[in-house]
């Protein structure tokens, strides 16, 4: 039986009726996106048609879902926010914390102890306000949510961008923030512009090497890293019907990618199997009583070009197996290509490792086509050439595959089984093999393969592939290996080919699992005391922040001038950094680590305006902070792209950053700036990015004007005294610039509950 049946119930009740008045008022049929986000709306009832990209809505999701991570500010935050208890159902999963290095059983060990005060903190947390807690080694959030918590037309919000997975089963699932997380917490309604729709029509089915991955690297080569950008991506067609739900699952997981606010497919029957081998029957039978409202009228599929802002086609039966990378997922080159253009570009053909699972593809199906490569590898006597790591979805997922003789198969290869959480994908991966920033390649079933992002090396070529084809390179060794149409030769001197991976949706003996990891929380938590040391490294309580004065905003010194590619793994790395995640002050101190600065083309390396001296951004920023100086950061196209993590948003705030002026924004760290309290802010003309010289002072003369729709006047004031005016855009209404006068949306709400 499912989670929260009654909530799933209440909602398929509502839904009939909401969307039939959306439909009247909008006055043409309805995408499935349009009929999940009307049905979702806070104030119930449809009365008025939205414009795409243009209107803010207050939209009332369904559940929230956090990650440790993420977690630990988020709940910090709503400690403060005076409520006995959440105001719907919530969860929190223990995954980004557990470090791949040893395996499975002696990894977890270290990690609870490691991290046990992290782990406690959340557990009493969660009992204290009503919420559902998964254990370390449960599983990955979007493995455990899907296997749980998604379902068809819901609407759920999450603390990590790959929230999005849970479109696999036909929700609008949402990556955002912690504040935002917190108001929904709190019950208050969530806001979001209303996304403008991408339709990718999906035709023949794939087959051999192909899956279910490769139409999303794909995806990400046609529409780049921030084409999705404030649009939800619509899957429909037979071709979509053909595909598995898991493998629906990691086609949205990697709409983060390319920025999409999610991704979501109609429901189906596939999406019908799963849930019923996942114990939801209840879940099955009430989607099938409304399933006509959980997919788009059918006029919107037989002409999507009336009602979607754009469309993609893609044939899978001609679609061929890809690797995306290095450095960025959008590169998209099919796999036959890959070695003239490696050899073209300088990238080291050696493949030194192999990883399979992640968020994106940990599924019973992801390791059953991988494990059937791996079996033929030993089968055939080929011995791998690169090391393997694999990391199951979920303890669900594990138990099973071991049950079923998958993970034997890869232990027979060699291959190292880390425990059910991120590892390697979120850079907490201890390798052993490389020392120093050595250049090598690695190929991995993950999302992102950003600079840095698995190991910490600026050097590792990461790519990105389905399971299966990247069981096939390590097991070759070779970054130009193409399986469909290049042997290896065995032990036996003998030259073989690999078969085509074979794989099976779902386990034939149905899924098994001893101790899925999941604790309930306590009927009434009030007596729970929640106890965070003074002196803790890993955990600090949060102090509101204040308002951002307009006149602080006369006479701003620039932090830094980035260039480039500036994700949020740039401004608040992952890896070793994960464990101050929920210590504000000692996390701040890798703020901007990573962005390279315009004016030396350096990492960490900015001029200290008061001094003279070049220092690490952190050390800059202290120091202005010391001194009372506000600061600007300026940024090229997509900032903060990638992770929802708050952080990169909350650091800079807490070392006194008030503005962040960019070429363009990332939907999610936009909108953290915002909840911050701080100014995240758009050159009016590109090219006056060009006109930030390294030791500039800014005054926004009008700042005391700030309102909606209304531009920013910055004047720059040169070292030679030279002087440019300059029009900044911003995308603040009224609300969120109360944010903004009120010192964050947290800010808020505190004062509303008090009231």
């Amino acid at each position: 039986m499912a989670f929260d049946i009654d909530m799933i119930k209440k909602v398929y009740a509502n839904m009939s009726e909401r969307v039939d008045k959306a439909r009247e008022i909008v006055g043409k049929p309805l995408t499935l996106s349009e009929k999940i986000l009307y049905s979702h709306l806070w104030d119930g009832t449809p009365t008025k048609a939205f414009k795409r990209g243009k209107d803010y809505v207050d939209f009332a999701p369904d559940r929230i879902a956090c990650q440790d991570a993420t977690a630990q500010m988020a709940l910090l935050q709503f400690m403060q926010a005076g409520k006995p208890k959440v105001a719907v159902p919530t969860t929190v999963h223990c995954d980004h914390l557990i470090q791949a290095k040893s395996g499975a059983v002696a990894d977890l060990k270290v990690a609870n102890t490691s991290s046990a005060e992290v782990f406690n903190f959340l557990e009493s947390v969660s009992n204290k306000y009503g919420i559902g807690f998964w254990k370390p080694g449960a599983g990955i959030i979007h493995q455990v949510v899907l296997e749980n918590y998604a379902f068809p037309g819901g609407m759920m919000i999450g603390t990590d961008s790959h929230t999005v997975n849970a479109g696999g089963l036909g929700m609008v699932a949402i990556g955002v923030g912690g504040a935002d997380a917190v108001d929904v917490m709190a019950g208050m309604a969530w806001e979001l512009k209303f996304p403008k729709l991408i339709g990718v029509k999906l035709t023949g089915n794939i087959s051999g090497w192909t899956s279910a991955k490769d139409v999303i690297l794909k995806v990400a080569g046609i529409l780049t890293v921030k084409g999705g950008t404030g649009a939800i991506i619509e899957y429909f067609g037979e071709g979509a019907k053909n595909l598995s739900c898991t493998g629906k699952g990691t086609i949205c997981n990697m709409g983060a990618e390319v920025g999409a606010t999610t991704s979501t497919f109609g429901y189906d029957a596939s999406m019908e199997r799963y849930l019923r081998a996942t114990d939801r029957n209840d879940v099955a039978d009430a989607a099938n009583a409304v399933k006509d409202y959980l997919t788009a009228d059918p006029e919107v599929y037989a002409n999507p070009e009336k009602y979607f802002d754009e469309i993609i086609e893609i044939d899978l039966d001609t679609l061929k197996p890809h690797l995306n990378g290095p450095f960025t997922p959008d590169l998209a080159t099919p796999v036959g290509q890959l070695g003239e253009k490696a050899k073209a570009n300088g990238w080291p053909l050696k493949v030194d490792w192999g990883l399979i699972g992640s968020c994106t593809n940990s599924s019973y199906e992801d390791l059953t086509r991988a494990a059937s490569i791996a079996k033929q590898a030993v089968d055939k006597k080929i011995k791998p050439k690169s090391d393997f790591g694999i990391n199951p979805g979920s303890e669900q997922i594990r138990y099973t595959a071991e049950r079923d003789g998958l993970l034997q198969i890869f232990e027979n290869l060699g291959a190292t089984v880390f425990t059910n959480a991120c590892g390697p994908c979120i850079g907490q991966w201890d390798r052993s093999d490389l020392k120093g920033d050595e250049k090598n390649t690695i190929v991995h079933s993950f999302n992102r393969n950003f600079s840095k992002r698995a190991d910490g090396n600026p050097n590792t070529h990461a790519f990105v592939g389905s399971p299966e084809m990247v069981a096939a390179i390590a097991i070759s060794g070779r970054l130009d290996f193409d399986p469909m149409n290049d042997t290896l030769i065995n032990e036996d001197g003998q030259e073989v080919k690999l078969d085509e991976p074979l794989g099976i949706e779902l386990p034939p003996k149905g899924f098994e699992v001893e101790d899925a990891g999941y604790l309930a929380p306590m009927e009434d938590g009030s007596g729970v005391q929640v106890k965070v040391d003074p002196k803790s490294e890993r955990l600090q309580l949060l102090d509101p922040f204040t308002p951002i004065k307009p006149e602080s905003l006369q006479g701003a010194k620039l932090l830094i001038k980035a260039f480039g590619k500036c994700t949020t793994d740039h401004i608040s790395m992952a890896g070793p950094w994960l464990r101050f995640r929920g210590h504000l002050d000692n996390i701040a101190n890798n703020t901007l680590i990573g962005a390279v600065n315009a004016f030396n083309k350096k990492t960490n390396f900015v001029k200290n305006q008061l001094t003279g001296e070049y220092v690490g951004v952190p050390d800059a920023q202290r120091a202005y902070k010391a001194a009372g100086i506000k600061t600007v950061v300026v940024g090229d196209h997509n900032y903060g792209e990638g992770s929802s993590r708050e952080h990169a948003a909350m650091q800079p705030r807490h070392l006194g950053v008030a503005v962040v002026i960019v070429k363009s924004f990332a939907r999610i760290h936009e909108t953290n700036l915002k909840k911050q309290g701080m100014l995240g802010l758009t050159f009016a003309n590109e090219n006056d990015y060009d006109l930030i010289q390294e030791d500039d002072t800014f005054n926004f003369i009008d700042i005391k004007d700030f309102a909606p729709d209304k531009q920013i006047t910055l004047e720059l004031v040169h070292k030679d005294g030279t002087k440019d005016t300059i029009k900044l855009n911003h995308t603040y209404n009224q609300s969120q610039i109360e944010w903004f006068n009120e010192g964050s949306a947290l800010n808020v709400i505190k004062r509303e509950n008090a009231a």
